[in-house]
């Protein structure tokens, strides 16, 4: 069964944060909200605990998990990015932005897209997730929680506990998330790519 925990969506508590990624650093699967769905992780180096998110999702083993980072500070370890890029990546972090950014030799093979060595970056503005990264101290390997057959993310805490309490080690219930993932953009080229319309706004990547 899973750990339950009620952490409030504003002011998150310290030892329920500090409970929930005890059980992350042992190589559990944790369900937590961000400002746009709620996430399924795990441990960035943990590649069991990857392929049980992957059974859960039914995704194959070409999807491309993002790197949920609580800052910038973490970038120059996981990606290269040249001073324009970073620029952006300043003005619209934190916030509903998964970035494709190259990566470095730091992140493990099997996260990176199989062809393009590209990494997925995200900053969350979700108190929760923030605080759950800060006690980590290192970026969570997450996934955007929707189920098989399923066309949006799961929102509701209660519909998570009766499909996952059985299937995952720890459920941060902070309340209901929105029904849209993040917006997917592009940085690798010369101009943005929209990759996938959700939660934030991409207009000013295109000016």
């Amino acid at each position: 069964m899973s750990e339950i925990l009620y952490i409030h969506p504003e002011n998150p508590q310290n030892r329920l944060i500090q409970a929930a990624v005890d059980i992350v650093r042992k190589g559990g699967v944790i369900v937590y909200p961000t400002d746009s769905a709620y996430a399924i992780g795990c441990h960035l180096g943990d590649k069991a605990a990857m392929e049980h998110i992957q059974l859960i999702r039914r995704l194959d083993k070409h999807h491309n998990f993002t790197l949920m980072c609580r800052d910038l500070s973490e970038l120059a370890t996981y990606a290269r990015v040249s001073n324009q890029v970073f620029r952006l990546l300043k003005t619209y972090t934190p916030g509903a932005y998964t970035f494709i950014l190259e990566a470095t030799s730091e992140v493990p093979r099997r996260l990176m897209h199989p062809k393009r060595k590209t990494i997925g970056i995200r900053v969350p503005a979700n108190p929760i997730a923030q605080a759950l990264l800060e006690e980590l101290g290192e970026p969570l390997m997450s996934v955007t929680l929707i189920m098989p057959g399923d066309e949006f993310p799961l929102t509701d805490p209660d519909d998570i506990r009766q499909l996952l309490e059985k299937r995952v080690d720890v459920i941060v219930d902070g309340g209901y998330c929105g029904l849209e993932p993040t917006t997917i953009v592009d940085l690798t080229e010369d101009v943005p790519v929209l990759v996938r319309q959700g939660v934030g706004d991409f207009s000013p990547f295109s000016t």
